[in-house]
């Protein structure tokens, strides 16, 4: 979407949301880029494989865009850099990991499912507002009410749709050496879901990546710190 006549076009921007996470979960900078930028929020539902979550966005991408994805959705934006790498002009990695599937994470997530589909996405939703926010957050009415109505907006076949695409996941580690493009690497501070050590190990693989590690903020750094991430993802839109 241009500008008026004299001024600079906005940048393409391509937004990729985590799991359970839809467009509620960047509408912050959404909104708060829309002057420099004409976002565009992924809808990752039907789809059990991060590359083909990665396949579809590029078939619905403009040809060459800025790319920001957090939590699985950076894993997806890492997908998409491998599949296309000309057509990602920057690249931001929000509260997100490389690492292939852990020692007992299957069990872990099979029961997930099982909860899920005997009990409803409302018995998962609960411990997990928990899980990926800090204990000062779990009293900010609003903020739980956002993350857990995000959470309840999908059904049964997308959280287990989700569940098979992180257990199908490979290590994305060794792509990182091969970015090219000006990288935001960005984390909370009380992340205990996806830490800032393993941010700071993401960030030194890439070439000049920029590292910004926000304070009081746990896993859900674009609703917790919107101000905070919407002003360092405009200072990496804008950087040369």
């Amino acid at each position: 979407m241009p500008l008026k006549s004299g001024m600079a076009e906005k940048i393409p921007l391509v937004l990729v949301p985590g799991t359970l996470c839809n467009e509620v979960a960047w509408a912050p900078q959404a909104r708060a880029l829309s002057d420099i930028a004409d976002p565009e929020i992924a809808d990752l539902r039907g789809q059990a494989s991060l590359s083909e979550m990665a396949a579809t966005i590029l078939q619905k991408a403009p040809p060459v865009f800025a790319l920001a994805g957090h939590s699985m959705g950076g894993r997806i934006a890492l997908e998409i850099v491998d599949q296309a790498p000309e057509r990602v002009s920057r690249l931001a990695l929000l509260d997100t990991g490389t690492h292939p599937v852990a020692e007992g994470e299957p069990a872990r997530r099979a029961k997930n499912v099982d909860v899920v589909a005997t009990d409803g996405l409302a018995a998962f939703a609960e411990p997990w507002v928990r899980a990926i926010l800090p204990p000062y957050r779990l009293e900010g009415i609003e903020l739980v009410a956002a993350v857990r109505g995000m959470i309840l907006s999908f059904d049964t076949s997308d959280f287990q749709a989700q569940s098979t695409a992180m257990l199908g996941r490979r290590d994305l580690a060794p792509i990182l050496k091969s970015i090219e493009c000006p990288t935001l690497v960005l984390c909370g501070e009380d992340d205990t879901y996806s830490p800032p050590n393993q941010h700071r190990s993401i960030a030194a693989e890439i070439a000049d990546a920029r590292l910004v590690i926000v304070p009081r903020c746990g896993h859900m750094a674009p609703m917790e710190r919107s101000d905070a991430v919407s002003a360092a993802l405009r200072d990496w839109l804008l950087s040369q």
